[in-house]
């Protein structure tokens, strides 16, 4: 069965090439991409903060790569799996932003420990540290964790100042772990459409993160690295001043999530949208009214429907149809069969893990073909 690679390889540098892909196709535009990771570089030098972009976003080695070269601290993986399979492709630095708890993960990830340069992982449980340091025992250095700390949405992280500072007195004292620092991710917030809003929203759950540091410097605990934040408040974050280090994400390509957020306070983006999904009419039997080969399968739907970026009017109604199809309205507008359709992700880190392949694109020619190295990792 032909991969992606197999398909499309002959077309690389061959101008014009982009128009013969098979669709749906993982489209990035390399130019937008570096715009984006030197835009973002830029920032985080000008504020003095560090970055380490996560790579759940984009699950590629080749854009880790890219990344690191533009100055960012390391990378975070929500899951082992995907540090697994960035640390095979020599990406290191890496830290596990998702407690890795269960004895058959833990056994993975001391494996990675002995080899992977700079691993960190997080924990929110006593006796997730304590397995933590079983695992690694003997190891020639020790496993720097990172407490999780809840900013309140209940998902992961220890549930007060005084649960983040007994577990940091835990993992301090083992001689097996490090106590690293503390991850405040406030996922909830990321989205908040107006800048004004968002801005307090972080600012209350920045307050707590503050008490909880308080807590751990007065005890001799102080955390070197104070790590969360992302794209919807990585500005917010850097004026606040508390974290020192960002995991932004989906910087890199931008989606329909974010598209629809003041992320500069000023009413735009500082980023452009570098990922897209190519799809192409194929029937258009009713007047105004087309169906494209991209559904379910193709783009993710927890953000609602993709825009339409090129092809069709952006005001187009967009349908999901099935599996495989979706359909779009344009009244007055002609669709013939084999218009090429080009769409934004809704929500590009679930759309991204649906691809083997990026088709990385300049203009209309297709320059390059990157493996989505991570894809399907989530164990």
């Amino acid at each position: 069965m032909p991969t992606d690679i197999d398909l499309h390889r002959l077309l690389i540098g061959r101008q014009g090439s982009r128009a013969a892909l098979n669709t749906p196709a993982l489209v990035l535009d390399r130019d937008a991409l570096e715009r984006n990771i030197a835009a973002m570089a830029a920032f985080a030098r000008a504020n003095a903060i560090a970055l380490r972009p996560h790579a759940k976003t984009h699950k590629s080695a080749d854009i880790a790569r890219r990344q690191l070269a533009a100055g960012a601290r390391g990378v975070c993986c929500a899951k082992l799996g995907e540090a697994e399979a960035l640390a095979e492709q020599g990406i290191g630095s890496i830290l596990i932003t998702s407690p890795v708890a269960t004895p058959q993960a833990i056994e993975r990830l001391a494996a990675l420990h002995r080899k992977s340069d700079g691993l960190m992982v997080v924990a929110d449980h006593p006796d997730n540290a304590e397995a933590l340091a079983a695992a690694v025992h003997g190891a020639s250095c020790k496993l720097s964790v990172i407490v999780d700390i809840d900013p309140g949405i209940r998902r992961t992280g220890v549930a007060s100042p005084q649960a983040a500072l007994a577990l940091a007195r835990q993992i301090a004292a083992s001689d097996a772990l490090r106590f690293a620092g503390v991850q405040f991710y406030c996922g909830a917030q990321q989205h908040i459409a107006a800048f004004a809003d968002r801005r307090v929203a972080i600012e209350d759950r920045t307050a707590y993160l503050s008490s909880v540091i308080d807590l751990l410097n007065g005890n001799g605990l102080a955390p070197d690295v104070v790590t969360g934040g992302g794209t919807g408040t990585h500005r917010i974050d850097a004026a606040l001043g508390v974290l020192n280090e960002l995991q932004v994400g989906s910087y890199v390509f931008m989606d329909r999530q974010y598209l629809d957020c003041d992320l500069s306070g000023e009413g735009g983006s500082p980023f452009e949208t570098a990922l897209f999904i190519d799809t192409h009419v194929i029937s258009a039997n009713a007047p105004s009214m087309a169906t494209i080969d991209s559904g379910f399968k193709a783009l993710s739907t927890d953000g609602g429907n993709p825009a339409i970026a090129a092809g069709a009017p952006a005001d187009a109604a967009f349908f999901f149809m099935g599996d495989e199809h979706a359909a779009l309205i344009a009244p007055g507008h002609e669709f013939r069969l084999g218009d090429r359709i080009t769409l934004t992700a809704p929500h590009c880190d679930p759309t991204v893990n649906l691809y083997d392949a990026y088709h990385v694109v300049r203009g209309e020619t297709l320059i390059d073909i990157w493996p989505v190295t991570a894809r399907g990792r989530s164990c």
